[in-house]
């Protein structure tokens, strides 16, 4: 059987800025919790971990006195479930494809690519966001931070994955936004595009990539060049 090639993609800040909606959540949460709120740019670096970093990194860099007074670990647990709660009803009010994403899922899906996503995003809000902005059905897998025992930046999150999908290692990348994308794209040993306005507080200079890109347009021509490998 000849494997098809795979690409793995992150969701938030990748796939999908979701950065509005997420700050809406959060919002919401720190007010109801006597925390100062953040704008859409605070957020975009500090996505990528989980729910529970979101909300733990936030309150830790404006109020680590507060916070760290907060000995009852319940009261944490409440803040990181009104903050799930809340984003699951409004996923996808704010949030939106990013530039060219689309014209390339179609390119790809052309060209008998597998597609599927790797993101620290819980499993079912991933699923639900994939399908209420409508491209849920271009993927074969979806991998969120409670799929599997380990998450990015494991590398088994990507390499179980190619794996479920009888893919080949030699013949997949990642596509990701943030370090934590780069770290496990290159401990699976596979190559790795950046995009650049990602949400992390690290300059690109700073991760790991064997690409850069803006966005989705003409990223066809870089896949291209593995393709024919």
């Amino acid at each position: 059987m000849v494997q098809k090639f795979t690409i793995l993609f992150d969701l938030d800040g990748t796939l999908v800025d979701t950065a509005p909606d997420l700050m809406n959540a959060h919002n919401y949460v720190m007010k109801k919790y006597g925390f100062e709120t953040k704008t859409t740019e605070d957020i975009r670096q500090l996505v990528g971990k989980g729910a529970s970093s979101l909300i733990g990194r936030s309150v830790w860099g404006q109020a680590k006195k507060e916070f760290g007074q907060i000995s009852d670990q319940g009261i944490k647990r409440e803040m990181v479930k009104d903050f799930i709660d809340y984003y699951a009803k409004n996923i996808s009010a704010e949030s939106k494809l990013v530039k060219g994403v689309l014209e390339f899922l179609n390119w790809a899906k052309k060209n008998n690519i597998s597609m599927a996503v790797c993101t620290n995003k819980q499993e079912n809000l991933s699923i639900k966001l994939l399908k209420e902005i409508r491209i849920y059905d271009y993927f074969e897998y979806v991998a969120g931070s409670d799929t599997f025992d380990y998450c990015k930046p494991d590398p088994r999150h990507l390499t179980n994955v190619i794996e479920i999908m009888q893919g080949d290692i030699k013949k997949s990348l990642m596509i990701g936004d943030s370090e934590t994308d780069a770290e496990s794209a290159k401990a699976a040993g596979v190559p790795f595009i950046l995009l650049e306005d990602g949400y992390t507080e690290k300059k690109v200079s700073e991760i790991y990539h064997d690409y850069l890109v803006k966005n989705f347009i003409n990223i066809e021509q870089i896949v291209s060049k593995y393709l024919n490998h």
